[in-house]
C-alpha cells in the first residue's frame, strides 16, 4: 500500500488545538492565528486525508474519524515535545552509565542523586540495577558499584564505606509485642529472614555477635529480595535484620525502629568498580569524588 501525503505540521497543531476547543475562533486564539486560517488548516487537511474530522455547527463536534485520529495526533505531538526537551536538556551534558544493585540503586544512590545533579549539572548519571556480573563490553554501563569483599581481579577498584548491620521493626509491631528489653527476647518474635549468600546478613550472625545461642529461628516469611524485607518490616509483619544504607529515612521518618544499639559491622563493603584506566576519564573522576564524599558522610552517620 502507497504511503499518504503526510500533511503539514501547522495542520496538525491546528486540528490538535482545535479538537480542544468549541469553536475555531477560541482555537486561533490559543494558535496566536486568524479564525479563517484555522479553518484553512483543517480543510487543507480533511483534503489530504480524505475524511471529515468535524461537524460544523455552533459549536465544533468530532466525526468518528476525527475522535479515532485526534489521540494519535494529540500523542504524536506529547511525545515529540518531550523527546526535544529531553534533547535539550542533554546537550552539553555528558552521559555516565553505572550499574548498581536494585537495593542500593533505589535505598542509598537514588535520593543522593539531587545532590549529584545541583553539583555537577554537566552530568547526566543513568542507573542501570542489576545484580548480574558484568564484563563492560561496549554495551555494558561504564562503571559498577558493588558490594563484596573488594576482589576484582584485572578491574580498577576503590572502596567507599561498610554498613552496620542491626534489627528493625515497625512501631505498630512493637506495640503489638512489646518492646524487647535484650536481644535473647527478640527469638520469641516473628522474625523476617533471606535466602541468599553469604553476602546476605543473617540473624544467625547477629544472635552469635551478641552472645546469643540460637537452635531454631522463628521465621515469618522467607525472602529473595532486600527491599521486600524492609516493605514486610513496614507492614508490622516481623522484625527485619537490615543494613544501615537501606533504611536511612524510614527510620529519620519514624516508620522503622532500630532496636539495640550494638555496633555491629558488615564483614563486606561497597566498591567502585570500572576496567583499568578508565577511572582516569574526567567526568568518572568528577563521579567518583562525589561518591567518595558521599560515602565518607555515610560511614560517618552509620557510626
Amino acid at each position: 500500500m502507497a504511503p499518504r501525503t503526510l500533511p503539514p505540521t501547522a495542520c496538525l497543531r491546528a486540528f490538535e488545538v482545535a479538537t480542544r476547543h468549541a469553536t475555531f475562533t477560541s482555537a486561533a486564539e490559543e494558535l496566536s492565528v486568524t479564525q479563517s486560517a484555522v479553518s484553512h488548516q483543517i480543510r487543507h487537511l480533511e483534503a489530504i486525508w480524505d475524511v471529515t474530522l468535524f461537524e460544523r455547527g455552533n459549536s465544533l463536534r468530532l466525526t468518528a474519524s476525527g475522535a479515532a485520529l485526534a489521540p494519535l495526533v494529540r500523542e504524536f505531538f506529547v511525545k515529540l515535545d518531550a523527546t526535544l526537551g529531553s534533547l535539550h536538556e542533554r546537550q552539553g551534558r555528558v552521559p555516565l552509565k553505572v550499574s548498581t544493585t536494585y537495593s542500593f540503586s533505589l535505598k542509598w544512590l537514588l535520593p543522593r542523586l539531587p545532590t549529584l545533579a545541583a553539583q555537577h549539572p554537566d552530568l547526566l548519571v543513568t542507573l542501570d540495577p542489576s545484580d548480574k556480573v558484568i564484563h563492560f563490553t561496549r554495551d555494558d554501563p561504564e562503571v559498577a558499584i558493588r558490594l563484596g569483599t573488594g576482589h576484582y581481579p584485572s578491574l580498577y577498584s576503590e572502596f567507599l564505606f561498610r554498613e552496620t548491620i542491626f534489627p528493625v521493626a515497625s512501631p505498630a509491631l512493637l506495640e503489638r509485642f512489646g518492646h524487647p528489653r535484650t536481644p535473647a527476647e527478640l527469638l520469641r518474635y516473628p522474625l523476617l529472614t533471606r535466602d541468599g549468600s553469604d553476602l546476605v546478613p543473617k540473624w544467625e550472625r547477629w544472635f552469635q555477635h551478641v552472645g546469643v545461642q540460637v537452635s531454631a529461628l522463628k521465621e515469618s516469611v522467607r525472602f529473595a529480595d532486600t527491599n521486600m524485607t524492609i516493605e514486610a518490616a513496614l507492614l508490622g509483619q516481623g522484625v527485619a535484620m537490615a543494613r544501615s544504607g537501606h533504611v536511612e529515612r524510614e527510620l529519620s521518618e519514624g516508620q522503622l525502629v532500630r532496636l539495640f544499639d550494638v555496633p555491629f559491622v558488615s564483614p563486606i563493603g561497597y566498591y567502585f568498580v570500572c576496567p583499568q584506566g578508565v577511572e582516569t576519564k574526567p567526568h568518572i573522576q568528577t563521579f567518583r569524588a562525589w561518591l567518595r564524599n558521599e560515602a565518607v558522610s555515610a560511614a560517618q552517620r552509620y557510626g
